[in-house]
């Protein structure tokens, strides 16, 4: 599109996740007008860390927010792959995109304050709960609690796993249970047991359980989470610390007495889900990006990376594109082929013979997911 119809573009993007947030830099960076819309009243990341790949850095670099977002960050060379009791299964570098060869290890509150910080003043309203959606074709028109509205020529759906936006218009199927939860904390780098003297990630495989440790030692801290097979698809299970107990039965002791040491109060717990893939991402005014569009789950450390290329990839389709319409088919066509195969590989976390041991004479009951 020429330059002149992209800063005459009028655009709201609804959700303030990560998703939201790149795709909002990006899209301010053509010189559009770009407004976010958050439900909450204050933005806040609970959970804790994650990994920002190459690509995903290279993309801040592109921006112009790499320092933003290093400064908050560890550079990590590789990942590691052990048994339950710490023996070598396999140990590989990051995949290197150009000259970027590290993936930045991050706190998601740091991760989304930082993006928060470089978006300008004024863009994110927050207090915003959509209610209802109406595409009239070549512009959309967005209702939100209370009865105001806001028409705009592109709605970037970047409301989450979910979404309205997508329940609205592409797809009325929900969330889906994937017969495990995950528990999740941070804790001091000295209450890991000695365990983490670099900055690469580690993840422990045991029957039926994974535990991480990924290193936050710009903070002094560490990243905690064990992922274990369980038939409750409560949302928000309640989950006692014999429970955690049970799920490391048989890993490194050091990682028994990381587990036992918990205090519950800061145990981030939910059941993990994700959706099925979404067959249309689009109208002619009106897309989705990141878990509104291809939630997955979090075997591959993919899910903020994906959503952060989705930013980059609609702004570049916009750039290229002749219309919005045909700006929207090119992200799609883009962006849809790889993170339909995230979504895949992501659920080929367990094998049959695990389930099977873990659930003997069950199957994992969903719960709706709550608001």
């Amino acid at each position: 599109m020429q330059s002149s119809e992209l800063k005459n573009l009028k655009i709201a993007v609804v959700g303030a996740g990560y998703g939201g947030a790149a795709a909002a830099k990006a899209l301010s960076l053509l010189g559009a007008r770009v407004d976010v819309y958050e439900q909450a009243n204050q933005i806040r990341e609970v959970g804790a860390g994650i990994g920002l790949r190459p690509a995903t850095m290279n993309r801040f670099r592109e921006w112009g927010i790499f320092d933003a977002i290093a400064k908050v960050t560890s550079p990590s060379e590789y990942f590691e792959i052990l048994t339950a009791t710490g023996d070598p299964i396999m140990k590989e570098a990051w995949p290197a995109d150009g000259e970027q060869t590290h993936t930045h290890l991050i706190h998601r509150g740091d991760f989304i304050d930082a993006l928060m910080g470089v978006l300008p003043a004024g863009m994110v309203h927050l207090g915003h709960k959509l209610e209802g959606i109406e595409d009239k074709g070549d512009r959309s028109v967005l209702t939100f609690a209370g009865g105001s509205t806001v028409e705009a020529d592109l709605v970037v759906g970047a409301d989450g796993i979910k979404s309205v936006v997508r329940r609205e218009l592409f797809s009325d199927q929900g969330p889906v249970f994937a017969g495990e939860h995950a528990y999740r904390a941070v804790i001091p780098l000295d209450a890991a047991h000695g365990m983490v003297d670099d900055d690469n990630l580690r993840m422990y495989i045991g029957r039926g359980t994974k535990v991480y440790l990924l290193p936050l030692r710009h903070r002094g801290q560490v990243s905690f989470d064990i992922t274990a097979l369980c038939p409750d698809g409560t949302w928000t299970p309640r989950i006692t610390k014999d429970d955690l107990l049970k799920t490391v039965e048989g890993f490194d002791e050091r990682l028994v007495s990381i587990t036992r040491d918990l205090d519950m109060a800061t145990v981030n717990i939910r059941a993990v889900y994700d959706i099925d893939p979404v067959g249309t991402w689009h109208s002619d005014s009106v897309v989705l990006v990141g878990d509104a569009a291809h939630s997955m789950l979090h075997h591959q450390g993919q899910g903020a990376n994906s959503a952060i290329e989705d930013g980059g990839a609609l702004a570049d389709a916009l750039r290229r594109a002749g219309s919005v319409k045909e700006a929207l088919a090119l992200y799609q066509a883009t962006r849809k082929p790889v993170t339909d195969e995230l979504q895949r590989i992501s659920r080929q976390g367990w094998s049959e013979d695990e389930i099977d041991e873990v659930f003997p004479g069950q199957k994992p009951a969903a719960a709706a997911p709550q608001e």
